[in-house]
């Protein structure tokens, strides 16, 4: 059995309990209790605050965890990284009152600067040889400068509405963080191997998204042009139809080049084009 630490509610934890729904694993997370086991898979998982995971790792009070890229690096425990999982994505970054003038990071030097993170902005600020007053507070970071508790904050920014809404300008980025699958230094085969099955799924999850499955009818004529348009996996599905001088054309498109190609497409005389969604795709 495999324990995994998540984060017990908030944006990481739906986008988890997302992941590992898409993976097949069956966890009932209706229930507000620590400790929850998969009905379909060994593997338990373990709800617990963002800041208490990478610990929880480190001591192997659980096998893995997934927790943010911020909390992972700012807590420093001896874990380790299985994977990027690419979503709950935001970057810690350093604001000011937005009727202040900013010329740069020599604006920090000598102030004080709120936040929930000291480790990580000690470190940018030694780096840059900039020496600032860290004022570590837990909560409402961005009322910090309108009750003059501190001239500036360095906390996360997903959308930048909360810096808004205080009357704060974003000027430097610091650190883009994402979630992370973090690790055990000392897993057992048998939880090694849990784990490579684990990963596999999630493999095939990450590997579907933003791919569209396309088919369409195409001229036979016209199939070395079209097939040269299509970016496939290997090379497309070509079936010819029952309408002589016709073929059946099934590919992947990615997203972000979907629409571009679809028009090609088109202009070369494809039609009836059918576009699904993929839900897994095993590489």
């Amino acid at each position: 059995m495999l324990r995994i630490a998540v984060q017990s509610k908030g944006r990481l934890f739906e986008e988890t309990m997302a992941l590992l729904q898409e993976a097949d694993i069956k966890i009932s997370s209706s229930k507000r209790i620590l400790l929850v086991q998969a009905s379909n898979f060994p593997i338990e998982v373990l709800f617990l605050r963002d800041d208490d995971i990478p610990q929880s790792v480190a001591s192997g009070i659980a096998d893995l965890g997934i927790v943010g890229e911020n909390e992972f690096v700012e807590r420093n425990e001896d874990a380790e990284i299985v994977r990027r999982l690419g979503f709950s994505k935001c970057r810690l970054s350093l604001a000011i009152p937005k009727d202040v003038d900013y010329p740069g990071l020599s604006w920090f030097e000598g102030r004080k600067i709120a936040t929930s993170y000291p480790g990580i902005l000690k470190a940018f600020m030694d780096k840059n040889g900039i020496k600032t007053d860290i004022h570590v507070i837990t909560g409402s970071v961005e009322i910090a400068p309108g009750i003059s508790l501190a001239d500036a904050i360095f906390d996360i920014v997903s959308s930048g509405s909360t810096l808004v809404s205080n009357r704060l300008k974003e000027v430097e980025v610091v650190m883009r963080s994402e979630a992370l699958l973090i690790g055990n230094k000392h897993l057992s085969d048998e939880k090694k191997a849990i784990l490579d099955e684990l990963l596999f799924r999630i493999e095939a999850v990450k590997a579907a998204e933003d791919k569209k499955y396309v088919l369409m009818n195409a001229p036979t004529d016209k199939l070395k042009d079209i097939i040269d348009v299509l970016p496939g996996m290997k090379s497309p599905t070509v079936m010819p139809l029952a309408q002589e001088g016709w073929s059946s054309v099934h590919t992947v498109l990615d997203q972000k080049c979907f629409w571009e190609i679809i028009g090609k497409l088109k202009a070369l005389g494809a039609e009836g084009i059918l576009v699904l969604p993929i839900e897994k795709m095993i590489l």
